[in-house]
């Protein structure tokens, strides 16, 4: 049963604050901090912050164990594939960036493990090169390498870091600057500037003013937080009139490429969160106001509740007519927010729904019946990540239980002697597996839970701010 009454808790404000917490958010972001301030409330005084050491050295241990599998068969490389003590790389064949150390670094900080760390920034420095012949997917470089170093700049205060972060971004700064539209191309030759892919999703578009901001910050800077302002401003500028964006842009011609918002779904998804996260980290109100804008839209348009659980329809950007009623793992992380927001808690226990029927959540399903339509799951994130911002902005156990859960299901359909991998049908028992560990799970997975039960004090949990594929950007503490 479908309905698009959401009763008086679900006022415009409510949705604002709902759509704040984005991925981390989307894939895995968000603040602890100013969210609280700004909707006049914080964690109750009621609430149980105490951490639970037990669990945490648990999480720690599975971390480890996957880092083992990735040291012993994939170091040097991108990506691990544990089944067959294989490696693979991820942006450009033959050209290895060793992506699971840098996406790792920070996580290694945070969890106390100095030696590990040490030994990942020995490895950045000693072998990582960016001069390479080769097209690297904007959007991908700047949430992992880029937000990787400067996590590890903060954590590490190792000047080496920052100077390989700066090289890489005026390497990826050419996407920006000859895009006749302000919006960046896809892909960038590292060593040559040649641009390429002139049609993108909107998150690969409006994805990099935190990265390219902290780096304007810490350098003084300004080219690399302008050109990413400049290009969420062109992408803000193409929306429909009912205020909805569609999923693919033309950035030659300015002309959506589609017409289906598919919002808070991916490719998509992380453009709403780092339109918050421009607010919060560095006080642009203009992405505060644009974020309102878009919260507002989606609400009218998009949300709404079957059998009682919320959802977000794909509807035709210009019409709001019906598309699909499918929807992404990736989506739970856009809503972690505050414990006076019922809309972000509702959406939360809809995956949490998805997670008791099928033990590991399906990558899509079709949310009129729950049913997995992609029945794989690529060791995402996102339901921890969701978990970690909804504890902490409330003290509400119900998000530490479900947290320890989804931990538990990891390790039980995930973990294999080689480290963690991928499983390729959720529905099956017991869950065939694949033979793949994304670069991810070093920086978001377990980090997300440890931080949900760790205490961690290298982790400024008041101020705190990460980005979507969780990089301590705000409230790193130096050992």
């Amino acid at each position: 049963m479908i309905n698009t009454s959401f009763g008086a808790h679900a006022t415009r404000r409510g949705m604002l604050y709902a759509l704040a917490g984005a991925g981390g958010l989307m894939a895995g972001g968000g603040t602890l901090g100013r969210p609280a301030a700004a909707a006049g409330r914080g964690v109750p005084a009621t609430a149980d912050l105490r951490p639970d050491p037990e669990k945490a050295r648990e999480i720690r241990a599975e971390f480890l164990h996957a880092w083992e599998g990735y040291k012993r068969y994939a170091w040097g490389h991108d990506e691990v594939l544990p089944v067959s003590g294989r490696h693979r790389e991820f942006f450009a064949k033959g050209h290895p960036v060793g992506l699971s150390i840098v996406e790792a670094l920070d996580t290694h900080h945070l969890m106390g493990l100095d030696d590990e760390a040490d030994r990942c920034v020995r490895w950045i420095v000693d072998h990582l090169d960016f001069d390479i012949d080769a097209d690297f997917q904007v959007f991908e470089t700047t949430i992992r390498l880029v937000g990787g170093l400067l996590s590890g700049y903060l954590a590490t205060g190792r000047r080496s870091l920052l100077d390989l972060c700066v090289d890489l971004t005026d390497r990826l700064l050419p996407a920006f600057t000859k895009s006749p539209t302000d919006m960046p191309f896809r892909y960038v030759n590292l060593r040559t500037g040649r641009v390429s892919g002139s049609i993108l999703p909107v998150a690969e578009i409006g994805t990099s003013i935190l990265e390219f901001g902290v780096l304007s910050e810490l350098t003084g800077d300004p080219r690399y937080q302008r050109a990413a302002k400049r290009a969420l401003r062109a992408l803000v500028r193409r929306r429909s009139a009912l205020d909805l964006l569609a999923t693919r842009m033309d950035v030659e011609t300015g002309r959506w490429a589609d017409r289906r918002s598919s919002a808070v779904d991916p490719p998509v998804d992380s453009f709403y969160e780092y339109l918050w996260g421009a607010w919060m980290m560095f006080d642009d109100e203009e992405c505060h106001d644009w974020f309102r804008m878009f919260a507002d839209a989606l609400r009218r348009h998009q949300a709404e509740r079957v059998d009682g659980l919320l959802w977000f329809k794909h509807v035709d950007f210009g019409t709001g007519a019906v598309i699909s009623r499918r929807q992404s793992s990736l989506a739970v992380a856009i809503l972690p927010v505050g414990g006076d927001n019922d809309l972000a808690a509702d959406y939360y226990r809809s995956w949490t729904a998805v997670l008791d029927k099928y033990a590991v959540i399906p990558e899509q399903i079709d949310y009129t019946r729950l049913e997995a339509v992609r029945p794989g799951n690529e060791l995402r994130p996102e339901y921890a990540n969701c978990a970690f911002q909804l504890y902490w902005q409330t003290g509400e156990s119900y998000y530490r239980t479900t947290a320890w859960r989804y931990f538990q299901n990891l390790r039980k359909h995930h973990r294999v002697p080689g480290g963690y991998t991928v499983v390729t049908d959720v529905t099956r028992r017991s869950m065939p597996k694949g033979d793949h560990c994304p670069a991810y799970v070093f920086a978001e997975n377990f980090k997300w839970l440890y931080l949900t039960f760790a205490g961690a004090p290298r982790f400024d949990y008041a101020h705190g701010y990460l980005s979507t594929e969780g990089k301590v950007l705000r409230g790193m503490r130096r050992a």
